[in-house]
């Protein structure tokens, strides 16, 4: 357990006013013990319930998803939206400059987390510049599973699948007010666990699809369809899947699908995925405002321009009935 205090020396509190708030250069010390407990009781979660094993064991994947998606806790520190993704391929850039990828806390939990490994190694410190606190937790990313398992082709883009199987752990942001994960992002840093190390894996071709139907007539990515983020037998899961084809086709009608993809064709700093259905499923609300208020799609110098009233009345359409089936999915999986 390797555990980084910030520098006595650090220059002291710098107060700013601007939207009423205030930043700590150096946080209190019982504040700093606080997230280091709850630092540490994330590591010792994360690799009890998701030890280290074969890059490529299903079960283990099984298990691990499964533990995430129950009561965990660190499912529960999760902030409702968290950001995803890797550093800025530019020195020193601050998180608001650095492309993220927006997720409801269940997607991250149930589709992208399980997909590391950890040993519970950790360090966390105080990011003065960022006016959060900074945890590393020590893991590494399974590269040899079933092209199925990963929530999309993370190979679409050879460096993100490289930048995915070299990772040996994930950089967590702490709100020092909230005490939750607020953005999440996995890379590779030097002096890690040996045992970190995975033999490269090359993946299968994209073929520009990011879900398909595999030889045995499954459709495929399978987190895609909510594993991780409902029971098998939650009733609601074939109406999800209806409803979202007709939430889909009426995007697709609305060029959303131009945009919300996972190669990020319009470069966006924050971008929201809605090529799948678990990925719909995070997003809906927002997406149900965004919609509402005609803040989406825009235009191809990036003002917001308004939809046409058919295209507008079948998003809000299919969209509410998405989104209610959504919402009773949940409620379901609350109540059982």
């Amino acid at each position: 357990m390797n555990v980084l205090l910030p520098r006595a020396a650090a220059v002291l509190l710098a107060l700013g006013f601007a939207c009423a708030s205030s930043a700590q250069s150096v946080p209190r010390a019982e504040d700093m013990r606080r997230v280091e407990q709850l630092v540490a009781t994330l590591a010792q979660e994360a690799a009890t319930l998701c030890p280290l094993s074969d890059p490529g064991d299903q079960d283990a994947l099984d298990r691990c998803r499964m533990a995430l998606f129950k009561d965990s806790f660190f499912k529960r520190s999760l902030a409702r939206i968290v950001l995803w993704g890797r550093p800025s391929p530019v020195a020193a850039a601050r998180l608001k400059d650095t492309t993220l990828t927006q997720f409801g806390a269940e997607v991250l939990s149930g589709l992208y987390l399980p997909l590391f490994m950890f040993n519970g190694r950790y360090r966390v410190e105080y990011d003065a510049t960022e006016a959060r606190y900074r945890a590393r937790l020590e893991g590494v990313f399974r590269n040899n599973l079933m092209p199925g398992q990963y929530p999309y082709p993370f190979w679409h883009d050879a460096k993100k699948w490289n930048d995915y199987q070299r990772a040996n752990g994930i950089t967590f942001w702490i709100d020092p007010h909230t005490s939750k994960i607020v953005v999440g992002q996995f890379s590779r840093q030097e002096g890690a666990d040996p045992r970190l190390n995975t033999a490269s894996r090359i993946p299968p071709a994209f073929d520009g699809k990011w879900m398909w139907v595999d030889d045995k007539g499954e459709p495929q990515p399978k987190p895609a369809l909510f594993a991780g983020l409902f029971r098998l037998d939650n009733p609601y899961l074939d109406k999800l899947q209806t409803t979202y084809k007709d939430l889909a086709l009426a995007m697709r009608n609305g060029t959303c699908n131009s945009c919300h993809v996972p190669d990020n064709p319009e470069k966006m700093k924050r971008l929201v995925l809605l090529q799948t259905p678990a990925h719909a499923a995070g997003e809906i609300k927002r997406v149900m405002a965004a919609v509402r208020e005609n803040r989406m799609p825009l235009d191809d110098i990036g003002i917001e321009k308004e939809l046409d009233p058919e295209t507008k009345a079948s998003l809000l359409k299919f969209g509410a009935a998405f989104e209610s089936t959504v919402n009773a999915a949940y409620a379901w999986e609350r109540g059982n």
